[in-house]
């Protein structure tokens, strides 16, 4: 009994760790931008078959729910990726098809098909991030908070425009959630102090 008791335990502690952690990366490198016009870039995941897998459609829907509410055809709408799954297509076209096929997402998309990493992911979106005021970045939380750690290291005027996009929800994930915070701490290694700290404008 006491065995099973300590592993409930340890199984609920783990659970919450897990939660805890990808709430905390929601949050940092984020502000309170302001502005009427805004981006969302959603971010790829290697996608060997020919339609988007579980995670890029998870990360679609992510970045849709992320658009303001009152900004439905204001925002534009990135989604980044090449083809390195080995299936041809561009993680970023199967992302944007997903989105208007099945989402039936009929606002402003954008496509960059060339990146093969999340630092080209970031260089490369760059030039479509230039003239609006609010950036979101989705993806999981470690893997967004590398993106946006990277956009700050590449333009940090364009950092400055940093806001939370709605990739992290109580519960959501939640059984792989400590999988994800065990692989997101060694993904965040090479992430400096002061890209870990979590914003103010987030709390």
């Amino acid at each position: 009994m006491r065995r099973r008791a300590g592993l409930a335990l340890a199984g609920v502690a783990a659970l919450a760790w897990g939660e805890w952690l990808n709430w905390r990366w929601s949050r940092v490198l984020v502000g309170n931008g302001v502005g009427a016009s805004e981006a969302v870039v959603v971010l790829g995941y290697r996608n060997p078959q020919a339609t988007a897998n579980l995670i890029n459609r998870w990360r679609v829907r992510a970045g849709i729910r992320s658009i303001a509410a009152d900004g439905a055809h204001g925002t534009r709408v990135i989604f980044s990726g090449g083809a390195v799954g080995g299936c041809g297509a561009a993680e970023a076209q199967l992302m944007a098809d997903y989105a208007k096929s099945v989402l039936k997402f009929d606002g402003t998309v954008l496509l960059e098909d060339q990146s093969a990493t999340t630092w080209e992911n970031i260089t490369n979106v760059i030039p479509l991030l230039e003239n609006v005021d609010r950036i979101k970045i989705a993806s999981q939380p470690a893997h967004a908070l590398k993106a946006r750690a990277y956009l700050r290291r590449q333009r940090p005027d364009l950092a400055e425009r940093l806001v939370r996009a709605d990739d992290y929800r109580p519960g959501e994930w939640m059984a792989v959630k400590p999988l994800l915070a065990l692989y997101g701490l060694w993904t965040l290694r090479g992430l400096k102090a002061d890209e870990r700290k979590v914003s103010l404008y987030s709390l």
